[in-house]
């Protein structure tokens, strides 16, 4: 089979720090949101060839990301955009990378904003044992959270309701942007999109499948973040960090205070400050300062403040 990861949207709700780095690449711990998905991959004999279905902007982003690491499969796919009001749905990207690849193959889909507590093999087996298109789906544990994500009910494994963003979700069992799909289910991508008013988002065709035959769910209930606002990025920094700081090898830290889950990223200077939950990226200095629950973008300067709930972007000063 076929991986497809899904790499293309600007996260603007990220803003100022992804404005120039795709979210994927944000560190979590000791690697970026994307390595983990990549490394589940890269280990499954079943997965030939790996997709990272990016746009124009990010492109050299991550081919140098790929350059430096030491997987081998993984392979960049380029939608012919180069900002977010140009861009592609998922659905839509999706049927022209299946045509622009050449892919016949059954097809794993994931977004490569995911942080999910199973191994990507544990759902590929899922998906050979049931022969229909598969979600992963996950517990938010509360309707309000829910109603941001597709709403899945369940009959043992299979869908049988589907709700999309609802306003009043029936249960909030979610599904997480993890897909799959056997090979003769591709066309009907195209298919799909040929209907009018058909939304070009997953979680849509999904619904749209589930109505016309079997579709298939993986449930798991270890952990998930979605990242794809500063807190939940800040909430999967500290599921990595475990209450722990990491300091690199080539950052300063003198008379400062670090408390949980705080990143201090090469070449960067802390001095005379308390900082926790946040990320100090390279070479950026904060001196006395507090910070907190705060992202402070490379070679940027905090100095002389308290901040909380910060995005300071890079190259900034903050006096």
């Amino acid at each position: 089979m076929d991986a497809i990861v899904l790499a293309g949207g600007y996260a603007t709700r990220l803003w100022p720090i992804t404005r120039n780095r795709p979210k994927m690449l944000l560190p979590v711990g000791d690697e970026t949101i994307i390595d983990g998905i990549l490394s589940d991959l890269e280990a499954d004999d079943r997965v030939s060839d790996v997709y990272i279905s990016t746009n124009e902007y990010f492109a050299d982003e991550f081919r140098s990301h790929i350059e430096d690491s030491d997987f081998e499969k993984p392979q960049l796919s380029i939608e012919d955009t180069a900002d977010e009001d140009s861009k592609f749905g998922v659905v839509g990207a999706l049927a022209q990378l299946i045509e622009r690849e050449g892919i016949d193959d059954d097809m794993l889909v994931v977004a490569g904003d995911n942080l999910m507590g199973f191994d990507i093999g544990e759902f590929a087996s899922f998906f050979e044992e049931a022969g229909t298109p598969c979600l992963a789906a996950y517990d938010v544990g509360s309707k309000e959270r829910a109603t941001s994500y597709g709403v899945v009910e369940l009959d043992g494994t299979q869908v049988v309701g589907f709700q999309e963003k609802p306003d009043n979700p029936k249960s909030t069992l979610c599904s997480i942007a993890c897909y799959a799909f056997p090979s003769e289910t591709l066309p009907l991508f195209d298919d799909y999109l040929a209907e009018d008013n058909n939304p070009d988002e997953p979680g849509w065709l999904m619904q749209w499948l589930a109505e016309r035959d079997a579709v298939n769910a993986f449930t798991f209930d270890s952990y998930w973040y979605d990242v794809g606002e500063a807190d939940a990025y800040i909430e999967a920094v500290q599921w990595a960090l475990e209450n722990e700081s990491i300091v690199a090898d080539t950052a300063t830290v003198t008379n400062s205070k670090l408390g949980d889950n705080v990143h201090v990223m090469a070449d960067a200077t802390v001095t005379n400050a308390i900082l926790e939950d946040c990320v100090v990226f390279p070479g950026a200095t904060v001196e006395d300062a507090a910070v907190e629950w705060s992202l402070i973008d490379r070679e940027s300067i905090v100095a002389d403040v308290d901040l909380q709930g910060a995005l300071v972007g890079e190259h900034s000063k903050v006096r």
